[in-house]
């Protein structure tokens, strides 16, 4: 093989981003069968399957896997080349962006930003990932363009912006039977808790403040996320703590009030993150500029 179409190192590209020929055929605005067509030529040009399917996608075969990172590097030299580094148009774009987020993050930031881009740019699409522990890896391949949440994971490595600094309320019912305009220490204490078993790094600081402080929490109720705490404590008498930017949210959706911690507790930073090699993507810095001018009270970038 002497030459070959450059088309085809994007749907090479694509494929192994998204698992998918019908999700590379979406964000790449072409039809099912035409990937198909140019994944074919791709295996005959290269003499090898290159993807097979199995039961969680097109998993990638050992030659794709030593030769995305000289295709990526091929890409990456011909954008630069024809100048697509320097153009992003938000109002004609189509392009698909992918953010990690904690659900927190989806509840608190994402409806405003949602908001500001059906204005400002109505044809680009998201796709919204859970924090995980290959979240470096995403952002390091592509495979998402932006992490955003409290994730000191990313602190070293990776660029970042401050969003904005949260720190911790108590939630409980309205109609609580005993918590009513106050809540101290000895009543925390006291009362049942529901707790966030799995919703990022947020909820380990919560611990940890309280084992510093040699308090206790008498814990009745374990939840995986946040998303349900206005539901959980509308309708019993357990104490939940939150993030203070979801308690505003959520007490204009449940029957609950909040109440500062009874201790003192330290802020944590939100961030927004992404990797060195996207960072003078044009269409990835028009994304963290918006994000930043919504929701930023402190900008800082390590």
């Amino acid at each position: 093989m002497n030459t070959i179409d450059i088309r085809l190192l994007a749907v090479f590209e694509e494929i192994y981003k998204t698992r998918s020929v019908t999700a590379a055929a979406a964000a790449l605005d072409l039809g099912q069968p035409a990937v198909s067509v140019a994944l074919s030529k791709l295996r005959h040009n290269f003499g090898d399957q290159l993807f097979v399917r199995t039961s969680v996608g097109m998993e990638p075969t050992p030659f794709s896997e030593g030769l995305i990172q000289p295709v990526r590097q091929a890409m990456e030299a011909l954008d630069l080349v024809m100048g697509h580094h320097h153009d992003f148009d938000p109002a004609s774009s189509q392009r698909i962006f992918r953010i990690c987020m904690t659900d927190i993050s989806q509840l608190v930031l994402f409806p405003k930003l949602w908001e500001t881009l059906r204005v400002s740019a109505p044809g680009v699409r998201f796709e919204i990932f859970p924090v995980s522990q290959d979240i470096a890896r995403l952002l390091e391949s592509g495979e998402a363009d932006l992490a955003m949440g409290y994730m000191p994971q990313l602190e070293a490595g990776f660029y970042q912006t401050l969003l904005f600094n949260q720190s911790f309320v108590c939630m409980v019912s309205a109609n609580h039977p005993r918590i009513r305009s106050k809540l101290t220490r000895e009543l925390f204490e006291s009362e049942d808790h529901a707790v966030i078993t799995s919703s990022g790094a947020a909820p380990l600081l919560i611990d940890q403040e309280l084992d510093r402080q040699g308090m206790k929490r008498r814990i009745a109720l374990k939840i995986p996320n946040f998303i349900g705490a206005a539901l959980v404590v509308e309708h019993t008498d357990l104490i939940i703590t939150i993030p203070e930017r979801l308690g505003v949210v959520l007490q204009g959706r449940a029957a609950v009030k909040t109440f500062p911690v009874p201790f003192p507790s330290s802020q944590y930073a939100v961030k927004q993150h992404w990797h060195e090699r996207f960072h003078n993507d044009p269409g990835s810095r028009w994304l963290r500029r918006l994000i930043a001018d919504l929701l930023t009270t402190k900008l800082t970038v390590n």
